[in-house]
């Protein structure tokens, strides 16, 4: 203890005093119930390492459940977090309404699945699927359609070609059509960096 400052020493006195005081309490208590004692000390050990341990990655936490947020970082530059699929997502904002993206640089268009179109304004009913394109999983059909307004962070785009696919997919897909509009795509260890 000597190697310790002498107000970390009081300190230290005054803890532990308090610590030895807060199991008696509790001892006094649980007299007689040392089992359930142990048990109630075991689920609130948990719960404070729990604490502690989401406290210290809470950066990490934040950053996947803003896996697809677009960070702007000048007015140029845009970057997407790698989400916890290993994929690269994008959150949008497609006639006012936020999709999800999954970017995919091996689909040339962009595509959105039938549940992301209709929630953008799109009447499934009345779309031609004549779109056919070949997939990993064979050939699908779509229908062409024009939306009129995307946004990813501060970058607009208007009149925009896209796919609303006749089959369903778990999500839309932001192809080779979109990211073409940015000057330079690139992969930093967990970042996709677009700029324009």
């Amino acid at each position: 203890m000597s190697s310790l400052p002498e107000e970390d020493q009081a300190r230290l006195f005054y803890l532990s005093i308090l610590l030895i005081a807060f199991l008696g309490a509790v001892l006094y208590q649980y007299r007689g119930r040392i089992g359930t004692a142990l048990q109630h000390m075991a689920i609130w050990a948990l719960i404070i390492v729990g604490l502690i341990l989401a406290y210290g990655f809470r950066d990490q936490i934040a950053l996947q459940f803003n896996a697809g947020r677009p960070q702007m970082i000048d007015n140029r530059t845009v970057q997407l977090r790698r989400g916890y699929d290993g994929h690269f997502h994008a959150e949008i904002e497609v006639e006012g309404v936020k999709v999800n993206f999954m970017v995919d640089t091996g689909a040339s268009e962009i595509v959105l699945a039938p549940r992301d179109a209709r929630r953008v304004g799109i009447d499934l009913d009345r779309l031609v699927y004549s779109q056919r394109s070949q997939t990993a999983n064979g050939e699908v059909r779509g229908a062409i359609v024009t939306l009129r307004e995307m946004r990813l962070g501060r970058f607009r785009d208007l009149n925009v070609r896209a796919v609303v696919n006749e089959v369903g997919l778990p999500h839309s897909l932001l192809g080779m059509r979109y990211l073409n509009r940015f000057g330079s795509i690139s992969i930093e260890g967990e970042w996709l960096t677009l700029r324009r």
